[in-house]
C-alpha cells in the first residue's frame, strides 16, 4: 500500500528544517545502510546523532502524531527518530529492500521496519530526477512530491532513488514498526476507517450503521494487531 499525506509540514516549517539542513554537516550516507544496501547507496547524510537532526526530528514526530491520515495508515507502534539526506547532481540509490531490524539509537530496543517513509524537503521544480521509485505487483511507481509531502510504503518492497540530474533533492526518511504487521489488513483497516469518516458525516456518530462500523474496525485491529 502507497498512501501518500499530503502537507505534513507546512511550508514554514518545511523553509525551517532547510535553514537548519543548510547549516549543518552532511556525512556518507552509507553509515546506515546495510550490506547490499551500501553497495547501491550514493547520497549525503546528516548525522543521526546531530543536533540539526534531532530538533527537527522533534517537529516531525509532532506533526506525524496530529496527522489523520498517517495514524490512520501506518497504525503506528514504534517511530524510528527521523533521518536526512540529500542527493546532489550524479547521485542516487540503486534497487534495495530496506533492513528489516533496526536498533533505536542509544538505546537496545530493536523494532521491525514495517512501513518506510519519506517526507520531501525541495519543490519538485528545482531538481531533475531524483524520483523513488517503488515496485510493487502493479509495476514500478515513480514518486516525486511536492515539499512538505510525505510517501508511505511498505518497507518489504525492492526501491530505488533515480539520478540526480540537475539540483540537489533533500528529504527526511525513516521507519515504522505497526500494531498491524501485514501490509493487506492494514489496507483493509485504513479503507474502513476512510468509508466510517464518511458514514459519519452522512448520518451521525450515534447512527446504527456507524456504531456497527466502528465496531468491527475495532474488533479487526483487536484480532490483527500485536499490543
Amino acid at each position: 500500500m502507497l498512501i501518500r499525506v499530503p502537507q505534513l509540514l507546512t511550508p514554514q516549517q518545511v523553509g525551517h528544517c532547510r535553514a537548519v539542513l543548510e547549516g549543518s554537516d552532511w556525512v556518507d550516507g552509507k553509515v546506515t545502510a546495510g550490506v547490499q544496501s551500501a553497495r547501491a547507496k550514493r547520497n549525503l547524510q546528516v548525522p543521526e546523532n546531530a543536533p540539526a537532526a534531532r530538533e527537527l526530528g522533534e517537529m516531525i514526530l509532532g506533526a506525524l502524531g496530529v496527522n489523520e491520515t498517517f495514524v490512520s495508515a501506518a497504525l503506528p507502534l514504534r517511530v524510528f527518530p527521523p533521518l536526512f539526506n540529500r542527493y546532489d547532481a550524479g547521485m542516487e540509490f540503486g534497487s534495495h529492500v530496506d533492513n528489516a531490524i533496526r536498533f533505536a539509537p542509544g538505546t537496545n530496543l530493536r523494532f521491525r521496519t514495517d512501513i518506510s517513509a519519506t517526507l520531501f524537503l525541495t519543490d519538485p521544480a528545482d531538481y531533475d530526477g531524483g524520483e523513488l521509485v517503488i515496485e510493487d505487483s502493479f509495476g514500478e511507481q515513480a514518486v516525486k512530491l511536492a515539499a512538505g509531502d510525505m510517501v508511505l510504503y511498505p518497507a518489504t518492497s525492492v526501491h530505488h532513488v533515480r539520478p540526480i540530474t540537475r539540483g540537489s533533492r533533500w528529504s527526511c526518511f525513516f521507519w515504522l514498526q505497526s500494531m498491524v504487521k501485514d501490509d493487506a489488513q492494514r489496507a483493509l483497516l485504513h479503507g474502513l476507517d476512510k468509508s466510517i469518516g464518511e458514514a459519519r458525516a452522512a448520518l451521525s456518530d450515534g447512527h446504527r450503521s456507524v456504531v456497527g462500523l466502528t465496531g468491527a474496525y475495532h474488533n479487526l485491529i483487536r484480532m490483527w494487531s500485536e499490543v
